[in-house]
């Protein structure tokens, strides 16, 4: 039994449901407030307003509508920009085999046949994939969309570690066969160790007197990555393609003023990727995330030097990287 209200009034609303001053207000969690009616409409207006939000919480729900519930959420809007993403690019592949099917209607077995079909494809991306569902239903079910998580319980794939290394003369034969734009990413990917979408989100005003200024997307590490000879030549070159006067404006530029997307760049560096294997005269299966590897590998100094240099949180994270 709850404890009495403060105000004998109170006693009179529904279970969870308080005032702000102004509105009556339903706390069915203690991280979520959903307002009902003002004050001045009255106790009455209050119980009806209740009821229907409540009907509606438990009203079945397809997968794809507790999704959109989940990005809507305050839950969601506080995640990094990059997780974000990451979430955005999973719902693709999700919403095409679960989306329409109740939320409820999932079972662990849907969830198993869904992994072992897509992991044929790739199985890293079937783990991607399969974690940010269980998110959605285990913050789902925290607020009664659903009864159960049915990816609880559910296997991964077992992750293998990437161990490819960029040799120099692969990195070399890569950046001579690049175009202009490519050759500045490529640079500032692997002298400040940064992932892809950091060097296309990189803005003028990050480039500063010590040197670029770096926040990770997926770890919001900060870091000032600071000048060497090679780094200035790559933003003496980005400075002909862009507008370094615009503190705001993108540092590799794309066709339209703004920045590259993350597909079309992709085509740029697969072409010279494609041009380099013709000339090295074997396959290239290099990522350009391999370069964020190759800068933390080439890099002098302890696990402990790569770590600060790197920006990582652990040492265990740096290992990861380091393929040397």
């Amino acid at each position: 039994m709850g404890r009495k209200r403060l105000n004998p009034e109170h006693n009179k609303l529904p279970n969870r449901v308080y005032t702000n001053g102004y509105s009556y207000v339903w706390k069915p969690t203690s991280s979520e407030s959903i307002t009902l009616t003002p004050i001045k409409d009255g106790i009455a207006a209050v119980w009806k307003k209740y009821e229907e939000v409540v009907n509606q919480v438990r009203k079945p729900i397809t997968f794809s509508q507790l999704w959109e519930k989940f990005i809507s959420s305050a839950y969601f809007i506080e995640l990094k920009p990059r997780t974000q993403q990451d979430y955005m690019q999973h719902q693709k592949k999700l919403f095409s085999v679960f989306g329409e099917m109740k939320a409820d209607g999932i079972k662990p077995e849907h969830v198993r046949e869904f992994m072992d079909k897509r992991g044929l494809q790739s199985k890293t991306q079937a783990n991607h994939e399969m974690a940010s569902m269980s998110r959605v239903y285990r913050w789902g079910y925290e607020r009664g969309y659903v009864k159960a998580n049915p990816c609880a319980g559910v296997m991964k794939f077992k992750a293998v570690k990437r161990d490819r290394h960029i040799t120099d003369e692969e990195y070399l034969a890569i950046y001579r066969a690049a175009d202009d734009i490519v050759k500045i990413a490529m640079e500032i990917a692997y002298l400040c160790a940064a992932r892809l979408s950091d060097v296309l989100g990189m803005k003028w005003q990050q480039i500063t007197e010590q040197g670029i200024f770096i926040q990770q997307g997926k770890t919001g590490i900060k870091q000032i990555k600071a000048w060497t000879p090679r780094i200035q030549a790559a933003i003496d070159r980005a400075k002909v393609f862009s507008t370094p006067a615009n503190a705001t404006s993108a540092v590799i530029m794309g066709q339209y003023k703004g920045h590259y997307s993350k597909r079309g760049f992709s085509n740029r560096w697969m072409e010279a990727r494609s041009k380099a294997a013709a000339q090295l005269g074997y396959d290239l299966d290099c990522t350009f995330h391999d370069l964020k590897a190759k800068g933390i590998s080439d890099y002098k100094g302890s696990t402990k030097d790569k770590q600060l240099f790197s920006g990582h949180k652990s040492e265990s994270q740096v290992l990861v990287y380091d393929r040397k």
